[in-house]
């Protein structure tokens, strides 16, 4: 495996409408440009301590994937604790942990930053092994 992009789309600051916006066209710029043949998208929590954080969290999905729909392309969810266990062999696993093992699979020399990047790739991962049933990790 290697790492083709990697990075963070930060809505401008503004209306909910503007910003879901831009980050509607951010994602499809990333789709067109990377040509992936899924997407995959973290499962929201369901035991969030901010409600709002968990809305605006929805929202945000829901624009990834209706660019992913306009696109064509398949959408799957994975928990987070699923990814953990994948990548590191325990749901509890810190993000610290999943950030060094993401770099160690993919040959880079420290964890992605920020940490959201870190988690990206390593649902990527995740979901990679789910899909090839080939071990992440070996001996």
């Amino acid at each position: 495996m290697r790492l083709v992009e990697a990075g963070v789309v930060s809505p401008k600051i503004g209306a909910l409408e503007t910003r879901l916006r831009h980050l509607h066209a951010a994602i499809a710029e990333v789709i067109a440009q990377t040509q992936p043949d899924v997407v995959v998208i973290e499962e929201l929590y369901t035991t969030y301590k901010n409600p709002g954080a968990a809305i605006l969290m929805g929202h945000a999905r829901g624009v990834l994937a209706l660019a992913s729909a306009q696109a064509g392309l398949p959408v799957h969810t994975l928990g987070h604790a699923h990814v953990k266990r994948a990548l590191v062999g325990a749901g509890s696993a810190r993000k610290e942990q999943v950030g060094a093992m993401v770099a160690r699979m993919l040959g880079l020399h420290a964890a992605p930053k920020p940490l959201d990047v870190s988690d990206a790739l390593a649902l990527a991962l995740a979901f990679h092994h789910r899909r090839s049933r080939r071990p992440l990790v070996r001996g």
